[in-house]
């Protein structure tokens, strides 16, 4: 391969905007707010090209504010999920045979889309849907998901740049190819970063995809599928349903062209599925790549110098922000005796 093909520059992180008072950026993320509060949405699913109603609608509203409806989503049932299973293994195809650059050029158009008109959008989304304060959603739904897609293409030329050594008048090369199938992507309701990354990861490679977003993540969801849409994402390569847990992976576990499962998740959800798998291993025609990420434990380890006051900062925000609902909140610390006593004073302080 020549020199310099596989070349892309590596990229930054997003920056993170302040929403600081009297700033454009809090005036405009206010303005998303309002306009998102203002109206009642009618969410559908995206199967292949469509977008599909069911009529079994289902409410959406801010989990600190019941009474106020977001909108309605449509519910799915097993028909769907077959419906999207045959959509991916549709586009599959054509999708495997586009050439790399342009899969990455689609999820680079989508990382601007949301740096620029959508962000506002998708972060206030991120608030109504799930809860988040402005600083938490920026940093999620923003920065996060941004840089994840822009990673991802950054390290899928890694990955393809990565060939074996070739002697003189013989070119070794591999060609990368993606799973026999259709992959699943399972998100969880804490982070929109991760609801676009788990399907958008697997499809740059050149999978097609079924994604099933929690219930309480929708919202921000179909704001992510509208992005990647905009962006020129092929009909029938990421399909955004929403049905009954049970009966989504019934119908996905039990298909013989599954190949692949992306989750983040609670550790059960997750070890249920892999027994599952293992059980109908002999129904697929591979062996499906089974991906990841569970609970655990997070710490802060202490130097005997750190500063008290920024310590306990960290702990409160560590610990309590989001209400500590996130895989990278702080659950123990380990402290110098000759801070304990100060940090104590400013954490109670803090928590009260």
């Amino acid at each position: 391969m020549p020199k310099g093909f596989y070349h892309v520059p590596v990229p930054k992180n997003e920056p993170v905007l302040s929403y600081s008072p009297g700033s454009r950026e809090r005036k405009l993320l206010k303005q998303a707010l309002e306009e998102a509060r203002a109206q009642v949405v009618d969410i559908p699913m995206y199967i292949g090209g469509g977008e599909v109603r069911t009529g079994n609608k289902k409410q959406l509203s801010p989990p600190h504010d019941h009474k106020h409806v977001l909108g309605y989503y449509h519910e799915g049932d097993r028909s769907h999920v077959e419906q999207a299973i045959q959509a991916a293994l549709n586009a599959k195809e054509l999708w495997v045979n586009m050439g790399w650059e342009h899969r990455a050029s689609i999820f680079l158009k989508a990382a601007e889309i949301l740096a620029g008109p959508y962000r506002y959008k998708i972060n206030a989304a991120t608030m109504l849907g799930q809860s988040k304060s402005a600083y938490q959603a920026e940093i999620d739904s923003a920065c996060e998901l941004i840089d994840f897609l822009r990673f991802n293409v950054y390290f899928m030329t890694q990955i393809y740049q990565d060939q074996p050594e070739s002697s003189p008048g013989v070119w070794n090369r591999i060609e990368y190819r993606p799973l026999e199938g259709f992959t699943f992507a399972l998100t969880p309701f804490n982070f929109t970063a991760i609801a676009g990354n788990l399907p958008s990861s697997m499809a740059l490679m050149g999978n097609t995809v079924v994604w099933k977003p929690a219930n309480t993540q929708v919202y921000a969801a179909s704001v992510i599928m509208q992005a990647f849409r905009l962006a020129g994402l092929p009909d029938g390569v990421i399909n955004l349903i929403y049905a009954d847990g049970p009966t989504v992976g019934d119908v996905v576990f039990n298909h013989r062209d599954f190949a692949g499962l992306h989750f983040t998740g609670s550790t059960g959800v997750f070890q249920s599925m892999w027994k599952t798998i293992g059980g109908n291993i002999h129904k697929y025609r591979s062996y499906p790549r089974i991906v990841g990420e569970t609970g655990g434990k997070d710490f802060i380890m202490v130097h005997k110098s750190a500063d008290a006051r920024e310590v306990a900062t960290a702990i409160t925000r560590g610990a309590f922000e989001y209400q500590g609902q996130k895989c990278s909140a702080a659950s123990r610390c380990y402290i110098p005796d000759n801070l304990w006593e100060d940090i104590k004073k400013y954490v109670l302080e803090d928590l009260k």
